[in-house]
């Protein structure tokens, strides 16, 4: 007879904090936050984790609960053990790299927005890893965005580029550009009304935001 193997994973905490960027950037949110290097872990088994959700989604109000961190999707099958176990009224978010397009197939039931954050520019071998994601949330009907972090490296024939490979992906992708920091220059100066209107040539949904900052918010 065999037995249910123990999930578990290394957490840097589940604070509760503001979504700084993407789709749901204002959001007040409960992160689950894995553990990157450099920072202070926890090891929690799924069913701990989801005691730990449901008392703070008890105690206070939150739109919508945040997988986040280093490697989000790569413990699916401990974050589905988890997810399951919340209220079926609660907003869930992946906020990945979109490097693991096959933790879709274990966790699409559970998830209402999957955002794919890439740095701009992108390496080809990470893109390819991003549009297979997409493709993933297409199959399995999941709503997805695509945002943008740029730099003061990136041209704006990178963003494009970005833009372009996201559409070839999937045409239904909600774009957002967070530019880089540029603190000599206004970054949302005519450069990025005009990237917008080129973007836009490429993709329907495309929209330039500023990125939330400060001690509250968190990726």
């Amino acid at each position: 007879m065999g037995t249910t193997p123990l999930l578990a994973a290394a957490l840097a905490g589940i604070p509760a904090g503001i979504q700084r960027q993407g789709l749901w950037a204002g959001r007040r949110q409960l992160f689950i936050r894995f553990a990157g290097p450099a920072e202070t872990a926890q090891m929690y088994t799924a069913d701990a984790l989801a005691r730990e959700l449901n008392r703070a989604l008890g105690r206070a109000p939150f739109h919508s609960v945040s997988v986040s961190g280093r490697d989000a999707l790569g413990n699916a099958e401990f974050l589905a053990a988890a997810l399951r176990q919340l209220p079926s009224s609660m907003l869930v978010m992946a906020d990945t790299d979109g490097q693991r397009p096959e933790a879709m197939a274990t966790l699409h039931e559970f998830l209402h927005l999957v955002q794919i954050t890439v740095d701009a520019p992108a390496a080809t071998v990470a893109m390819e890893r991003v549009q297979d994601t997409l493709r993933q949330c297409v199959a399995t009907r999941r709503p997805h965005a695509l945002v943008i972090a740029g730099t003061d490296e990136a041209s704006d024939a990178d963003y494009l580029q970005i833009v372009e490979q996201a559409n070839a992906a999937s045409t239904e992708t909600a774009i957002v550009i967070h530019p880089g920091p540029t603190p000599e220059r206004s970054p949302l100066d005519r450069r990025w009304s005009v990237l917008l209107e080129h973007a836009m040539m490429k993709h329907s949904d495309v929209r330039i935001a500023l990125r939330m900052a400060g001690p509250g918010t968190m990726r």
